[in-house]
């Protein structure tokens, strides 16, 4: 009895042995995946408030996706579209309003009542907020709008100090590729990325090559994506944020080609692991 209960533990043993690695493996690899809430959780609170970004720190994502514009007088403000007609409750481009006015305004109350009184945030509310506690993935919308806009940013970051080499978790992007390369003029040490739309689905080498000169990343529209796009991407030393997944099937397939990070509106469709 006593033999054969020897024999057991060891094969218990053994079966511990070669099964422990393959699940330190599985988590590993989930790792890679940057999980970057676009708009904030924005499929659980309103797009672009901080009701959504707090939604996404809870959530654990690496990463808070957010839109910069610029108000009439100046300043920097969160939000997608170039109007507030959609996600608040005014009226006008958000180029022709001051902030007092787009401070005013209830950025919450069309997604839920739950959510009545959620307002427009300030560019450096958000940075100072979230700095240090979760990564910040900015957009420059619609950046021709706004003249100047790219020097604005640049200073906020640089007055806290996180225009340094691997000092913070930023990554700037736009669908504005002259603007891409305008912010890494200024801001050199953090890492940037073109965004693409549909139109980019063939993509040359020669466009990718020159893309990564001044950029660290090349964030496609999902459906554009493939095997052999991630590749080229990846050889020519860029890493892939598609955008933007609103369904778990999509996450899957992002999952299975192995992009380096998807950007979601719901952060509970990507592996809950913290991005190297």
């Amino acid at each position: 009895m006593r033999y054969t209960f020897s024999i057991l533990f060891a094969l218990i043993l053994l079966i511990g042995m070669f099964t422990v690695p393959a699940f330190a493996a599985s988590n590993d690899s989930k790792s890679q995946v940057a999980n970057v809430a676009h708009r904030g959780a924005s499929g659980h609170a309103p797009e672009n408030t901080m009701a959504a970004f707090d939604k996404a720190f809870k959530m654990k994502a690496d990463y808070i996706e957010i839109d910069v514009q610029m108000t009439k007088d100046g300043e920097l403000v969160v939000i997608h579209d170039t109007t507030v007609n959609r996600t608040t409750n005014g009226v006008g481009n958000i180029k022709d309003l001051t902030l007092e006015q787009v401070e005013q305004l209830d950025a919450g109350s069309w997604f839920s009542n739950t959510f009545s009184g959620e307002r427009i945030p300030i560019f450096e509310e958000v940075i100072d907020t979230y700095r240090g506690k979760i990564g910040i993935l900015i957009e420059l919308k619609s950046p021709e709008l706004y003249p100047g806009i790219e020097e604005k940013m640049a200073e906020v970051l640089k007055e806290r100090k996180m225009d340094r080499p691997n000092n913070n978790k930023i990554i700037i992007q736009s669908f504005n590729h002259t603007s891409v390369q305008a912010s890494k003029e200024l801001l050199p040490n953090i890492p940037h990325g073109v965004l693409a739309g549909m139109s980019w689905k063939d993509v040359t080498d020669e466009q990718l090559a020159k893309f990564a000169t001044y950029a660290d990343f090349f964030n496609p529209n999902l459906n554009i994506v493939s095997p052999e796009l991630l590749q080229r991407v990846h050889t020519h030393d860029m890493k892939m944020y598609p955008y933007t997944v609103r369904i778990q099937e999509q996450a899957d397939n992002l999952l299975q080609l192995g992009v380096d990070g998807i950007i979601t509106d719901f952060p509970e469709y990507v592996y809950q692991h913290p991005a190297k």
